[in-house]
């Protein structure tokens, strides 16, 4: 452009849909206008009556939605992985063959036979696998599979010894090396630290492909709606700002707010200026407090059913509040994973009573929040610190079986209660928790949608339908109310400011009757004024160019 020539302004009117904005239940329009990657006006098409436009067709145009608790960072630092999710994998048998057919496919001579995804609450007898299964796979390469919940694993023999784990090997903190009669490590790592004693000797991909596989995830993010991600444990990535960054370099759209975990025995450095600015950004630190229900890990007052066992605590008060001394040092949130009840009373007791360190979006938010009553959402809502939360229909929808034996009959009606949870506690999301949720297509928002709305799991077992929402309310936690929960600017609404990012849907997800929610697809994605993605009529997917 010569100097002194005007800027080239790029403005788009679009007409003929129905608008979901975001700000309210039952906040709609018809029409809106782009200017530079910006939404500048929202309004009735009446308005606009003879301007060239273009026209939508009468389909339903959402707000471009946020993912608030996902993992993109370990999806690309373990691309290689098989995946065993259900419905496809329910079997040990079919388990073994998945990563047989994997371990077909690779040539170089270090490459382990990786997998991730697997329901043991979904197999025969529950029951679950061992390294005498994954011997089955392979006894050359060793072998690693991810449990659903990102937590625990299994190995086989070779991975073991690898290792050096053996029949003296101590556990680590807040972690078991589960073990046969004598004494054995059987393969079965439970929880983070103990996965990681055996992770740690798996090759690290090459960056390029780290950064080939982000700019790959968004795509499939934006073939559902999606422009704009909370990756929650990015530390799965060496560092994971650059590496998201030179991902946008090369084409990855989405915005990302990044959570590095805490680490005691490695502190973070504080952040440099630019780190909290930008389209990719730190937004956080991140400390799992504890574990998972599905597997009985979650920290809890009464012990499970049949038990005497009260779950895991993974990390001390100490260091949870050295987690959040550095968010406010650094003026970042502090996002504590807690499912449990213990753990979720933990938190409150840490932080109720702080000062808040941010403006506009909370400065702790509670992952999952699994058991929530009257008296604690109450007790957050109430509380001098400023608490959020990213929580979950996806889960109860998919690991029901796990639920169904983790849950004490009078937790039942404080687990996941959506309804409760959307009437008093305004920074609140759902989200997938993707990869670590036993579900194949745990990303698709319409199974969150559907699940809140009708409460019901995968096999049609209801699920306190007391709890359900509507679909309005289900989409606000995935944009107007989702927003309030990170520092993801600019996205979850179709407003003047934002930016000009939207999804059309092939039906409208308001009228469709509630049970075929789940059929709905994004037809279009649209990120700050450029189509993404379209759907063709045949249901192939296609990037845009």
């Amino acid at each position: 452009m010569a100097a002194g020539s005007p800027a080239v302004v790029s403005s788009q009117l679009f007409t003929n849909a129905a608008v979901f904005t975001g700000e309210g239940a039952d906040a709609f329009a018809s029409a809106f206008r782009i200017v530079d990657g910006r939404f500048v006006w929202v309004g009735d098409e009446a308005d606009v009556q003879g301007e060239g436009s273009i026209d939508l067709g009468g389909r339903t145009v959402v707000p471009g939605l946020i993912d608030s608790h996902t993992h993109p960072a370990l999806i690309a630092a373990t691309a290689a992985a098989a995946e065993c999710f259900p419905p496809s994998v329910v079997s040990i048998d079919g388990l073994v063959e998945r990563l047989r057919e994997h371990a077909m496919t690779l040539t170089g001579p270090t490459a382990w036979v990786l997998g991730r995804g697997f329901d043991d609450t979904k197999f025969p007898g529950k029951q679950m696998p061992t390294a005498t299964d994954l011997d089955r796979v392979s006894t050359d390469r060793p072998v690693l599979v991810w449990r659903c919940d990102a937590h625990s694993a299994v190995c086989n023999t070779l991975a073991l010894q690898l290792a050096g784990i053996t029949a003296d090997t101590p556990d680590p903190d807040g972690a078991r090396f589960e073990r046969g009669a004598d004494g054995t490590p059987n393969g079965v790592l439970t929880e983070i630290a103990a996965v990681q004693a055996v992770a740690q000797s798996i090759p690290v991909p090459e960056r390029s492909e780290q950064i080939g596989a982000l700019v790959a995830i968004g795509e499939e993010l934006a073939s559902r709606g999606i422009v704009a991600v909370c990756d929650l444990l990015s530390t799965r990535l060496d560092d994971p700002l650059a590496a998201f960054r030179a991902a946008a370099e090369q084409g990855l759209r989405t915005r990302v707010a990044l959570y590095p975990g805490w680490d005691p025995a490695a502190p973070l450095a504080d952040l440099a200026d630019g780190d909290r600015e930008g389209r990719i950004r730190i937004g956080g630190v991140k400390v799992v407090l504890d574990g998972a229900y599905s597997n009985r890990t979650a920290w809890v007052v009464e012990p499970y059913p049949d038990s005497c066992d009260h779950g895991l605590r993974l990390v001390a008060d100490e260091d949870v509040l050295a987690a959040g001394d550095w968010a406010r040092r650094n003026g970042v949130q502090l996002a504590v994973h807690a499912m449990g009840d213990r753990a979720l009373d933990r938190v409150a007791t840490l932080f109720e009573n702080e000062e808040p360190w941010l403006d506009g979006i909370p400065s702790v938010r509670i992952e999952h929040a699994t058991i929530i009553s009257e008296e604690f959402a109450e007790r957050l809502r109430t509380a001098r610190m400023a608490f959020g939360i990213a929580t979950h229909t996806v889960f109860f929808f998919a690991e029901y079986d796990g639920y169904e034996l983790a849950l004490r009959t009078e937790q039942v009606p404080d687990a996941y209660p959506i309804g409760r949870l959307f009437r008093s506690i305004e920074p609140l999301a759902l989200s997938s928790d993707r990869p670590a949720t036993a579900w194949s297509d745990a990303d698709d928002v319409m199974i969150s949608i559907q699940a809140a709305v009708r409460r019901q799991a995968y096999n049609g077992a209801e699920f306190v339908p007391e709890e359900a929402i509507t679909v309005p309310e289900a989409m606000l936690l995935y944009t107007g109310r989702a927003r309030l929960l990170s520092p993801l600017e600019r996205v979850g609404l179709i407003a003047e400011g934002f930016d000009g990012s939207f999804a059309v849907l092939e039906r409208d997800v308001f009228r469709v009757p509630s049970e075929e929610i789940t059929d709905v697809r994004v037809a279009e994605t649209w990120i700050r004024g450029e189509r993404v993605y379209r759907r063709t009529p045949q249901g192939q997917e296609q990037k845009s160019a």
